[in-house]
């Protein structure tokens, strides 16, 4: 095989686990995962710093929010050519998310607050000597978001407010190369860096009656930077000075998404709610690695990814049990950006529904515990149009959530 053609299967899919529906980690809020990930319209609880900070300003309290989501995802692949069947052996994810939601005195029409939470991420880690290790065996990202917000209640109906955003993050990939040495082992490669941005939150929230309340928020695209990555290779002696280690730079866009909400209070103990988003994933058209140490191997490399913007929906219903005790079911359906030809082990991706269920319990008058239950399964068959990977991938993931509130 020829050393540019080891190249372009080494570092193009550097990055895809972030850019599909199935990585964009949608958990930053329990009871709005409770009710399929939607709740973007009025005032729920400090999450709100992340689904509008329009509805913060509606909010007449000071309060500490803690949550954590485990995720426990499973991929199978089974190769069209051979029926040989592999799993990923991935770690558990743990997106979290931290808020805190600040008045200078009660019914103030300013609110301020701190959000922090982790909305793109994963861990991928195929089985050994699978068929697919020379486009991944393993790749951990993570994109930490840091937002301080303010928000303003105008009137009794009309809230606004903005956030900025500043993203840190890193990234690890690892795969093996189609080479071997004189033992018969693969070489391998390593890339793994730091990233940052930068971006914006902002929201409005209306409550056109007293049943009625309506949301649009938008959340700006970040552009994630890696400008020291280290590539590292392990290969045989004579391919030493075609693959130096050294350093590359290269760059992610986050995609931006825009909803419209809408949350409906049927009775005392009756609400629902609807999120639609717009999410820009086009941005993603190609991706670009800049190596410091070139040779007529290892060039500067641009491929084309082809995403696509994408449309989802979620929604659910809440139901007060007691006056303690809420208790919750939702779901979404969502379109994949992932186009046929561009399907790759680190995006499995397809459209997809999933399902929700999750329950709030408050313990006298400052604190309260929310839990939530998330589910989805999801099939693609595809052929990749640059490594030639061909198969079926099945994926099912189920994400318990927690939260603890304080407020006072």
């Amino acid at each position: 095989m020829a050393k540019k053609t080891l190249l372009l299967i080494l570092f193009i899919p550097l990055f895809q686990v972030a850019n599909a529906q199935g990585f964009q980690v949608n958990f930053q809020g329990q009871k709005q995962q409770g009710m399929g990930c939607a709740g973007s319209a009025n005032y729920t609880d400090g999450s709100s710093l992340f689904y509008n900070p329009g509805a913060v300003a509606f909010s007449n309290e000071n309060s500490v929010n803690v949550a954590s989501t485990p995720v426990f995802a499973n991929v199978l692949y089974v190769d069209s050519a051979t029926g040989a069947g592999y799993r990923t052996n991935s770690p558990v994810g743990t997106p979290f998310s931290a808020y805190g939601l600040f008045q200078l005195k009660k019914d103030a029409a300013l609110k301020f607050g701190l959000a922090v939470y982790t909305p793109f991420g994963s861990t991928v880690q195929y089985e050994d000597n699978w068929i697919g290790r020379f486009a991944l065996t393993r790749l951990k990202l993570m994109a930490i978001f840091i937002q301080p917000t303010f928000s303003y209640r105008f009137t009794e109906k009309l809230g606004m407010g903005a956030g900025f955003v500043f993203s840190t993050g890193e990234v690890n990939l690892q795969k093996d190369i189609p080479v071997q040495d004189s033992l018969g082992n693969f070489a391998h490669a390593e890339l793994s860096g730091k990233a940052m941005g930068f971006g914006y939150n902002i929201g409005i929230s209306y409550k056109a009656t007293d049943a009625l309340t309506l949301g649009l928020t938008y959340r700006s695209q970040v552009n994630m930077a890696v400008n020291t990555g280290q590539a590292t290779f392990t290969v045989p002696s004579s391919l030493t000075a075609s693959f130096p280690n050294g350093t590359f730079s290269s760059s992610l866009p986050l995609p931006a998404v825009a909803t419209f909400a809408v949350a409906y209070t049927f009775s005392k103990k009756w609400k629902a709610v609807l999120d639609v988003n717009y999410v820009g994933w086009k941005a993603y058209d190609t991706l670009a690695f800049d190596y410091a140490n070139n040779t007529a191997s290892l060039i500067d490399t641009k491929s084309a990814r082809m995403y696509k913007n994408i449309m989802a929906f979620r929604g659910g219903v809440e139901h007060k049990i007691m006056d303690n005790l809420d208790v919750r079911l939702g779901g979404g359906y969502g379109f994949s950006p992932v186009q046929n030809g561009y399907v790759t082990p680190e995006t499995p991706d397809k459209n997809r529904a999933y399902f929700t269920a999750g329950l709030s319990y408050r313990i006298g008058a400052h604190f309260s515990f929310d839990a939530s239950v998330y589910y989805t399964q999801i099939k693609r068959t595809d052929k990749n149009l640059e490594t030639n990977l061909n198969g079926t991938f099945t994926t099912k993931a189920i994400a318990p959530g927690f939260s603890f509130i304080y407020t006072w």
